[in-house]
């Protein structure tokens, strides 16, 4: 399709979501300069009052009530955990997903990205923020991916013939951002800038602004028939992956079990002006990466309607605005009201008598025996006052907050009840976190889907534990165990995720495997650590010697420098049996590590000796001497073998901590360690004291 047909195509498109979302954009800008811009008196009334000299004030309590639900959000991050769900996945690389995203987040402040939008979606009804790829180094081809906010919703166009709740369906979106001239073409140098309002007609009038360019990335997701594999692992994959990994599975012994045709999609980011186009991407991924965040969602007569927090709390603020502006008028008056007197007693000082009610003159007289009065004021009405309160209470009521969860007075005297009234707002607001956490567990999908295709390369990647804590792995590892059994063996006994093939060891595979996607929504790792020190602290209080069998606990759950150290040195202090851990299996454990040290070494020995004699094997002369060398080489890999079930035995049962069973097994072990022609020692195994003779080839 030529780029002038794609761009019309486009525009046609981008008029349809325009159309299809004027009236969700339009309440949201309304929205949004309500609660937050304080726009809240009518046009026209404003200026009437203002002609004749009234206030109009603007007393905005929503912010507050906006603040509440964000920051209750805040507290309760919703997370994303994975999950292994066939055979090619393993617990230990969702463990590593799991890292990697937390490393994702932390990088691109997705907090941010995470606040904003909802931010947006509380206050004016939606918002989003999405997802990109970027160089590690401007010196490097490895890619990362970053999460970005989108500070201006109104920016984003999507798909309106979506039905899903987190918008997964999308089809097609844009993003539209003003560029000035001279930015414009500094990025796409040659490009036509000034064609952009006459060539095209029917383009959409919001789509130029002046001399800024406004560019529009336009995302569109296709249906690409394809082929599914069902292999002999068990596992399924799309050919295009499983060409990727051929040689792997081969090496393996991994065959294709059954075929099926299937589809997945293509999503392609074209970059454009009114004008031309001025890149064209592909995506990694298979989700368009927006990532949307809604408010409360109506469906009606076919049309999507998101309505904010404030939407239904308008009028009530309105109400409240008018009723303490009329108060407040009404005290504002009260020194303007007249002064009563008899004919003629304002006669003299009658410039002061003028000014009485702005001015303060040290005396003023008048004329006649009877002083003038000043009326007395009443107040603002009784009814005003209660007004306000009523629109107060309407506004709280509407939006399903109150004054115990704002941290008001109200009329719950005790604790539970407080509590109780807290609840209420929680739950009547939840619904917005909880939609903030469908967003970010429709993220995850789109994370554990782009992952393996940009992390696809041997590499060293860093993950964030839940503690905070950070590591560097190697990811998608290869190893040749016959020319690396010595790494191979330590990445297995390091407990990393390997599976270990005649010919290949592959190290945290992130591009095998299926993973399934949930978001928990909860306190935070640190708001967790920290009520954890509180209650620790309470208890401590009560019972103060506690403190000298749980220093270490409370010290490690506290958040400052030094914590973790002192926890460490206070766990030093206390006996082993405090410490979990028993003399007479930490002894046991001891010399169950010193039999296998020392089994490895002899099995290290019985080969150069096999090794010797398989020498020797090559220079014999005669038959005779061959026969014997066979038998003695037989003799020797029968003792190897022996050792290395002993080491197997001893790395099996290493984890047992029964004494009385570690202790049979040391029994057991030293016993056919003698009958070995090993010689048992204090710590456990010892080598030979006596090497076998050397064998003197006949003749």
């Amino acid at each position: 399709m030529a780029d002038k047909d794609i761009l019309s195509e486009a525009l046609e498109e981008f008029q349809l979501s325009e159309d299809a979302e004027s009236e969700n954009r339009k309440q949201w800008l309304d929205d949004m300069k309500f609660a937050r811009l304080g726009e809240q008196w009518p046009d026209g009334v404003k200026r009437q009052r203002e002609l004749e000299g009234r206030p109009c004030l603007t007393i905005n309590r929503l912010p507050a009530m906006v603040r509440q639900v964000l920051n209750d959000a805040r507290q309760n991050k919703p997370s994303i955990k994975i999950h292994p769900v066939d055979s090619g996945a393993t617990r230990e690389t969702a463990e590593i997903l799991n890292g990697l995203i937390r490393n994702i987040e932390y990088t691109s402040d997705a907090d941010v990205s995470y606040d904003t939008a909802l931010d947006h979606a509380v206050t004016g009804g939606f918002g989003y923020f999405k997802v990109a790829t970027e160089y590690a180094d401007d010196d490097s081809f490895e890619q990362n991916i970053v999460i970005k906010r989108i500070s201006n919703p109104l920016s984003v166009y999507g798909d309106e013939k979506s039905t899903a709740a987190d918008s997964s369906d999308w089809n097609k979106a844009f993003i539209t951002d003003l560029w000035d001239e001279e930015a414009f073409e500094k990025k796409w140098k040659g490009a036509a800038k000034s064609d952009w309002k006459t060539d095209f007609k029917d383009t959409p009038p919001g789509w130029q602004d002046g001399e800024m360019v406004r560019v529009a990335e336009w995302w569109t997701r296709e249906e690409v028939p394809s082929t599914l594999l069902k292999l002999s692992n068990g596992m399924v994959v799309y050919e295009p992956e499983y060409l990727k990994i051929k040689e792997i599975l081969d090496a393996e012994g991994v065959f294709i079990a059954g075929t099926r045709p299937s589809k997945t999609h293509k999503v392609t980011q074209r970059i454009m002006s009114g004008a031309e186009i001025l890149e064209t991407n592909e995506w990694a991924g298979r989700y368009i990466p927006i990532i949307p965040v809604y408010g409360d969602e109506v469906v009606l007569e076919g049309k999507r309607h998101f309505i904010s927090l404030v939407r239904w709390a308008k009028d009530p603020q309105q109400m409240f605005n008018y009723w303490r502006t009329a108060s407040t008028e009404l005290v504002a008056l009260a020194p303007k009201t007249p002064f009563i007197g008899p004919k003629g007693a304002f006669n003299s000082d009658q410039d002061k008598w003028a000014t009485a009610n702005v001015t303060s003159h040290p005396y003023i007289e008048y004329d006649g025996g009877i002083p003038p009065q000043r009326q007395q004021f009443a107040g603002p009405p009784a009814g005003a006052l209660q007004e306000a309160l009523n629109a107060s209470d309407d506004m709280k009521g509407v939006m399903g907050i109150f004054d115990a969860s704002l941290g008001d007075r109200s009329n719950e005297t005790s604790g539970k009840a407080i509590l109780a009234r807290q609840r209420q707002s929680n739950v009547a607001t939840f619904n917005y976190v909880d939609n903030l956490s469908r967003g970010i567990k429709h993220l995850g999908c789109v994370l554990v889907d782009l992952i393996p295709k940009v992390y696809d390369a041997p590499r060293i990647v860093r993950i964030i534990h839940e503690d905070g804590e950070n590591e560097s792995v190697p990811v998608n590892q290869e190893f040749v165990p016959q020319q690396a059994k010595s790494q191979q063996s330590q990445a297995y006994e390091a407990g990393k995720n390997q599976e270990t093939v005649e010919g290949l060891t592959r190290i945290y595979d992130l591009t095998t495997g299926k993973y399934d996607v949930t978001c928990e929504v909860g306190p935070s790792y640190g708001t967790k650590r920290e009520e954890a020190a509180n209650q620790m602290l309470e208890m401590i209080r009560a019972f103060p010697q506690l403190f000298q069998v749980a220093g270490d606990l409370l010290a490690k759950n506290l958040d400052w420098p030094g914590a973790d150290d002192i926890a460490e040195r206070l766990k030093l202090m206390l006996p082993p049996q405090l410490q979990g851990e028993n003399p007479q299996v930490n002894q046991m454990k001891q010399k169950m590590q010193q039999m296998d040290m020392h089994a490895k070494d002899a099995v290290q020995t019985l080969q150069q000796q096999l090794q010797g004699l398989q020498g020797q094997l090559q220079v014999a002369k005669t038959d005779q001497e061959t026969a014997m060398l066979e038998l003695q080489i037989d003799a020797q890999k029968l003792e190897i073998d022996k050792f290395k079930a002993i080491t197997e035995r001893i790395k099996v049962e290493r984890e047992a901590f029964d004494p009385n069973q570690v202790q049979q097994l040391v029994m057991q072990t030293m016993q056919q360690a003698t009958q070995t022609n090993m010689q048992p020692a204090s710590a456990g195994f010892s080598l030979p004291a006596e090497q076998p003779p050397a064998v003197n080839p006949i003749g």
